[in-house]
């Protein structure tokens, strides 16, 4: 089974139909697809095809994107660079994915300097010669290749083919509905899964994309009050600043605006309940780069009664816990047609699925009713005096002290008990951090109070906003 070019069907089906939105500028379907054609000859110059695999280093905005559509025009395989990373950290995904030619934007050449890249500039002054558009794809093509987060180190590069995007794409369809009018929101970054599934959609769907090059709560909350945009993705740190920004300046979200997307981790309820107050929807979701973006996700109906809960599985997918009973914690399996074939690099002989499972790394629970429940990742996992903690549950607790704007939670070495935990936390007002060992006791059993209180300005966070535990060890 083949899929047809999505951009050329796309463009012929609703041509006239908003795709892109970027600053002061608009672009169509039909418009968006000449300019990708136009790039796919110029990526044809420098002797990219169909075979080729490139990586790209960029900043989220309309050229990334064209640069991207030209490269499914043609067939190559999409490496996503993180323009957050270090230039040894991109060095080795580089080397890693055997790339045959690396584009970056003019400002982020530097950083990648050794391989030789062609700047987006010279992409953008090179003719566009004769090339053949791939007008069909093939369900098992690698589309995209994207190294995890690392937030637990050693980055994987995951395929992500044709059909992980469209069966992604449909399942989030039969989730959330789809309506011609509906334009998402996008300040998450590109390369990550949550922003280029967000692209993946619009070609799906015939959806328009409101493109932002970088997080500001600021210009979210103007935007979800100006009744242009449906529907936004956001994690519970992002959703909070939204949120504030909406509360301090007293605006009002506009009855247009459908739904806020969280994935990251569990959204407090605090949250929950200043976000419907303003008649905001949130959906939870449980998702990962190996997953091509969201496998569950928790209804607004479900959010009071399931507080912490991930949700359901989408329709296509299946969800299962290794090896235990309802309500036991144990590692995370996923199945279904949006899970990754494999890795490239060095991680290219691992085996991803076993009997089409995917093992996650994650640990969670289902209970007695299907709603999975996603506890921690099994290498944040610390063992103290015997007992396992997980810093999300700890986390948790914190995050419900009014005064708790973001906490952290690792493992701290200790003489007696081999581990204990420790808890950074971003507070507004300084004076409870005293307070906050007694809070806890109330709410977790004493091996799980932290031994460490320490209030920082901010937490480590990767390019999606997600938590690095293993940043905090190294503030001990």
């Amino acid at each position: 089974m083949t899929y047809p070019n999505w951009l050329s069907q796309r463009a012929y089906l609703t041509g006239n139909q908003l795709a892109l939105s970027f600053g002061e500028d608009e672009w169509t379907f039909g418009e968006v697809n000449k300019i990708a054609l136009d790039y796919a000859g110029k990526l044809a110059h420098f002797g990219i095809t169909e075979h080729s695999r490139v990586a790209l280093l960029a900043r989220s905005n309309a050229e990334a994107v064209f640069v991207m559509y030209g490269c499914l025009h043609i067939g190559c395989e999409m490496v996503m660079l993180n323009e957050r990373l270090a230039g040894a950290e991109l060095a080795y995904q580089i080397e890693d994915a055997k790339v045959d030619q690396v584009f970056a934007t003019s400002e982020l050449c530097e950083k990648v300097a050794a391989s030789q890249p062609v700047s987006f500039e010279q992409l953008r002054q090179a003719p566009s010669v004769d090339f053949t558009v791939k007008a069909e794809w093939a369900r098992n093509r690698t589309v995209s290749i994207m190294y995890t987060s690392g937030t637990t180190g050693n980055p994987k590069g995951v395929r992500q083919t044709a059909e992980n995007h469209f069966s992604s794409a449909v399942s989030s369809a039969l989730n959330l509905g789809v309506s011609p009018d509906d334009v998402w929101l996008c300040t998450v970054p590109l390369f990550h899964i949550s922003g280029f599934s967000i692209l993946m959609r619009s070609l799906v769907y015939g959806m328009g994309v409101r493109l932002y090059e970088k997080f500001d709560p600021a210009v979210c909350a103007d935007e979800l009050c100006k009744g242009q945009v449906t529907h936004s993705s956001m994690v519970a740190v992002t959703l909070d600043q939204v949120l504030r920004e909406i509360e301090q300046r007293e605006l009002s979200v506009s009855t247009r605006f459908k739904q806020v997307l969280a994935g990251g981790g569990p959204v407090p309820v605090s949250y929950l309940q200043m976000a419907e107050a303003h008649g905001i929807q949130v959906l939870q979701t449980y998702g990962m780069t190996e997953t091509s973006s969201q496998t569950t996700t928790l209804q607004p109906a479900d959010a009071k009664t399931k507080i912490g809960s991930a949700g359901k599985p989408l329709f296509l997918y299946q969800v299962k816990i290794d090896g235990a009973k309802t309500g036991e914690a144990g590692e995370i399996l996923i199945k279904g047609p949006q899970v990754t074939p494999g890795y490239i690099g060095k991680f290219k002989d691992r085996d991803v699925q076993k009997d089409g499972w995917l093992a996650t790394g994650d640990i969670g629970y289902l209970d007695a009713e299907g709603f999975l429940f996603v506890v921690d990742r099994r290498s944040d996992l610390l063992v103290s005096g015997g007992e396992n903690v997980y810093p999300a549950e700890i986390e948790k607790v914190l995050m419900a002290h009014p005064s708790v704007r973001e906490a952290g939670v690792c493992a701290m070495a200790d003489s007696t008990w081999g581990e204990v935990p420790a808890a950074f936390v971003v507070l507004d007002d300084p004076a409870v951090l005293d307070e906050l060992a007694e809070f806890c006791r109330g709410q977790l059993a004493g091996y799980k109070v932290p031994k460490l209180f320490r209030a920082v300005n901010e937490l480590p966070r990767n390019a999606s906003n997600k938590l690095l535990r293993r940043e905090l060890k190294k503030w001990l």
